[in-house]
């Protein structure tokens, strides 16, 4: 019995192998010539794990069988059947033999410079108040649209790299932003000439970026592999690439990166060893992470208005930590229940006292917490989790959606003083809504309708009347220069 147990064994063991070459054989006749000999892409973006953790198997199938619309991705059902394409896609989804590297010499030689600044005009090409534009990010087709904050009329749409992540950033005159995408692509964009100055990948999975507030430096964080990339951020050359690893040599991946102005300090959150990082750049190089221990491994974090604390989570935690950044020591645990989303999280005043608050991703509630004395105020109970928050200080509303529940076609309206739901508004019924902004002024609010027949929806933000609707291919974020470079009560940082 046992001979005959190892002989089926055997023969499981070897159609698994059958299997993964048959697998391996279809990857290099279909997709390797778009996506790279070792899955790190080339014209088409990386398949490995880490670059399609967004994505589910069932989706990648579709993808496979239908193609993606506007991109150069075709189907392929009529070249492979429903269990090759399967196949397909459990080797895609499995980490390769050889872990992939991205060092230095390869970032460097992706570098593209496309237009050099020196030799454009220096002053907007264009009528729109430069202050008062939006960068729409539409992840359904992979494309970028330009919109006149004033007329709600595109100036420019043009392709972007796959699956652009964390958010744009933008230069502190406002004139230039800078993209990254998940496969590790950055691009310098030029807001006043409408054209592109240069690209460079920087790492195989990307979580964000930051731009230091003289303009001089952006530094990216990267997943895979887990490092920070310093980039010159007037051309995108590469300044130098620091190893994400505690003092120990243990490696991280980054989580997240941000820039706290008032500091002149990039501060990274790594997301294996229990470390923050604040690097200073004011008037030099950041090259030396000033090393802040942390009882929690970070996954998110946010600050206090004056830049001062740094309200930290991870996917694991039960609430949040309260840091000092300036003696670099824990002061205060925040109980939070629901997983908050931190970097999504705002503050506003609430008699006479800043408060802080947050969407969570594992329950329906909105967690409000005491500026000053750390203490939750209030839960407020939603139909869902949800995953983004937005005001203006014009605004007497929180602006939030239930992304991740049922009610996902909703936006909800919280009243700033009273904690109370104030207005339901639902842009597209059995679509999902997200992600609101305001235009500089804070006259009106726009908002998303994730849905490749989508919308950008334009609403008065004191009667709440629809004011214009623009069809969009799942328009994911969008963002006012004026309100990002201000970092203003109310946006994201």
């Amino acid at each position: 019995m046992r001979l005959i147990a190892l002989f089926a064994t055997l023969l499981i063991s070897t159609a698994a192998l059958a299997a993964g070459d048959d697998a391996e054989q279809l990857y290099r006749q279909h997709c390797q010539s778009c996506h790279g000999s070792s899955r790190l892409g080339g014209s088409g973006p990386a398949l490995l794990p880490e670059s399609l953790d967004r994505l589910k198997p069932e989706q990648a199938c579709a993808v496979i069988r239908n193609g993606r619309p506007a991109t150069q991705m075709a189907g392929f059902a009529s070249q492979l059947d429903d269990s090759q394409i399967e196949r397909l896609v459990d080797y895609l989804f499995q980490p390769p033999a050889v872990r992939p590297v991205w060092e230095a010499a390869d970032i460097r030689a992706s570098h593209i410079i496309v237009n050099r600044p020196d030799s454009l005009p220096a002053q907007p090409q264009h009528k729109s108040d430069p202050l008062n534009l939006f960068v729409v990010v539409e992840s359904g087709d992979h494309h970028v649209t330009i919109l006149d904050g004033e007329r709600f009329e595109p100036l420019t749409r043009f392709a972007s790299r796959y699956a652009l992540h964390g958010g744009p950033k933008f230069s502190p005159d406002g004139r230039f932003v800078y993209f990254a995408s998940r496969d590790g692509w950055i691009t310098l964009y030029d807001l006043h000439n409408l054209k592109t100055i240069a690209e460079i990948r920087v790492g195989l999975n990307t979580r964000n970026l930051a731009v230091s507030d003289d303009g001089r430096w952006a530094l990216a964080g990267n997943y895979l592999p887990g490092n920070l990339v310093l980039l010159d951020a007037r051309d995108l050359s590469l300044v130098q690439v620091i190893p994400a690893q505690d003092l120990a040599g243990k490696p991280s991946r980054v989580s997240a990166v941000y820039t706290a102005p008032p500091r002149h300090s990039f501060v990274v959150a790594l997301k294996d060893v229990h470390e923050l990082w604040e690097l200073p750049y004011a008037g030099q190089q950041p090259v030396t992470p000033r090393r802040l221990q942390v009882q929690d491994y970070l996954d998110d974090f946010s600050f206090t208005p004056d830049y001062r604390y740094l309200l930290g989570s991870s996917r694991q935690s039960s609430g949040g930590e309260v840091i000092d950044l300036d003696n670099g020591r824990k002061i205060a645990e925040i109980p939070m229940s629901g997983m908050p989303h931190l970097g999504s999280g705002i503050y506003w005043r609430r008699d006479g006292r800043w408060v802080f608050a947050t969407p969570n991703i594992r329950r329906g509630v909105i967690s409000v917490v005491d500026l000053q004395d750390w203490k939750p105020i209030k839960e407020i109970t939603t139909d869902g989790p949800g995953f983004f928050m937005r005001s203006h200080a014009d605004s007497p509303y929180a602006w939030t959606d239930t992304f991740l529940g049922k009610k996902n076609d909703e936006i909800l309206l919280i009243d700033k003083q009273s904690l109370e739901i104030a207005h339901r508004l639902q842009p597209m019924p059995g679509k999902t809504a997200g992600h609101v902004e305001f235009t500089r002024d804070g006259r009106y609010a726009l908002l998303s309708v994730w849905d490749k027949d989508g919308a950008l929806v334009i609403y008065d933000a004191h009667s709440l009347r629809e004011v214009k609707r623009i069809p969009m291919n799942k328009p994911s974020g969008k963002y006012n220069v004026g309100n990002k470079i201000g970092f203003v009560e109310g946006t994201s940082h």
